[in-house]
């Protein structure tokens, strides 16, 4: 918590103990909530497909998607596609894991998370103007410029995502 005031005050009843207060008001300097996560296992499935699944999960409004390579039955290997969600997004991306994938079954965990305080600004550089994301909480402070206007002046420059960058510090 970042504090913001400290007040105190005395009681006028008398006690054997003091009748003293202390309030602190402040602010969370982190963040904290729970989110769901959605697995399915996979051994059917083409490259091509998996990928538009992912895609379609995204679009359902899925906070992160992503896949790891497992050993399934009969020695067979096959893909697990997590989706990581709140749980007010959870019936439909329910919904949209068994639309887009051949999977049977879901598994569910409900898992607390910590996040860093997230802002973006748009700042004005020699290539025009960039979305600057910004991150901090737990001592930490992160600063980065957006992927999609990085990329859009790297193709009009015929530069390097990496030359982009290093020329807006």
């Amino acid at each position: 918590m970042s504090v913001g005031k400290i007040g105190y005050g005395m009681g006028t009843k008398d006690f054997p103990k003091a009748n003293l207060l202390r309030t602190i008001l402040g602010e969370r300097e982190v963040e904290s909530d729970e989110v769901s996560g959605l697995f399915a296992n996979v051994d059917d499935m083409t490259g091509e497909e998996i990928g538009f699944a992912l895609e379609m999960l995204f679009e359902e409004g899925a906070l992160d998607v992503y896949t790891t390579g497992i050993g399934m039955k009969k020695s067979r290997p096959g893909v697990m596609i997590s989706v990581i969600c709140e749980e007010k997004d959870e019936e439909r991306l329910v919904r949209a894991l068994f639309k887009y994938t051949s999977t049977l079954g879901i598994r569910k965990s409900v898992f607390s998370r910590h996040t860093l305080h997230r802002s973006e600004d748009v700042v004005d550089t020699k290539y025009g103007k960039v979305r600057i994301k910004r991150s901090s909480g737990y001592g930490v402070e992160r600063r980065k410029s957006g992927y999609d206007d990085v990329a859009a002046i790297a193709r009009r420059e015929n530069l390097s995502i990496c030359e982009v960058r290093n020329n807006l510090e």
